[in-house]
């Protein structure tokens, strides 16, 4: 084998066969190790966001506290010989008192505001009926000269007011009550306590109170 010194060119055709089979050993042992380490860096680089990943919900999971906190511990710390227990009935029992006064306060108010909507209602009504008042009285004035014709349709006016709450005021031969009636005649017969001796115009009460008094005749 020719001698090659530092930078020196030389022939191949100087070698023997045996260091040019040595050579490309050579060169195939350095490609093949220059590969692996190219494919073990590739490889290592793509495990670095894994294990990243994996340091990182370590790290979380140590950071959690799983302790659970002992009550009987806590229990263990209270001290009962100074809790003062009558004066925790006592609190008890005054909160339960404000509750059920509460409680019947908001009962009363309930059906305090029940009974004024009923009453607005009924005045309401009643308004209406008495403005219907005048239809009646012409009905009834029509009923007097023609009573076969009128008298079916008088009668059923009557009961469906009455369903509503309108009842009219039955007084003939009644005692005289300044209540429900109003006296615009009298004729004297025997004295004593005057009573109704003719309706001239009839009266009406609107749920058990009396919407208009009856004009009247009266007689003692």
């Amino acid at each position: 084998m020719s001698d090659m010194g530092d930078g020196d060119l030389y022939d191949p055709d100087d070698l023997s066969d045996a260091e040019l089979a040595g050579t490309a050993s050579r060169s195939a042992s350095d490609s093949a190790a220059a590969a692996d380490a190219a494919s073990a860096s590739t490889t290592d680089a793509d495990d670095i966001p894994e294990r990243q990943s994996e340091l990182e919900d370590i790290d979380t999971l140590s950071a959690l506290d799983f302790d659970t906190p002992d009550v009987g511990d806590a229990e263990a710390e209270i001290d009962w010989s100074e809790v003062d227990v009558p004066a925790l009935l006592a609190e008890r029992d005054e909160f339960k008192s404000i509750a059920q006064r509460v409680q019947a306060e908001f009962e009363n108010f309930r059906k305090q505001a029940n009974t004024r909507a009923q009453a607005d209602a009924d005045r309401a009504t009643g308004r209406l009926a008495e403005a219907f008042l005048p239809v009646l009285d012409a009905a009834e004035a029509a009923f007097l000269r023609h009573p076969d014709e009128v008298g079916p349709l008088l009668n059923q006016m009557l009961a469906e007011l009455k369903k509503q709450g309108l009842e009219t005021l039955d007084l003939d031969g009644q005692m005289f009550d300044p209540e429900v009636a109003e006296a615009v005649a009298h004729e004297p017969v025997n004295g004593g306590e005057p009573s109704v001796a003719e309706v001239l115009r009839s009266g009406y009460q609107w749920k058990g109170k009396t919407l208009r008094a009856a004009m009247v005749k009266t007689t003692d």
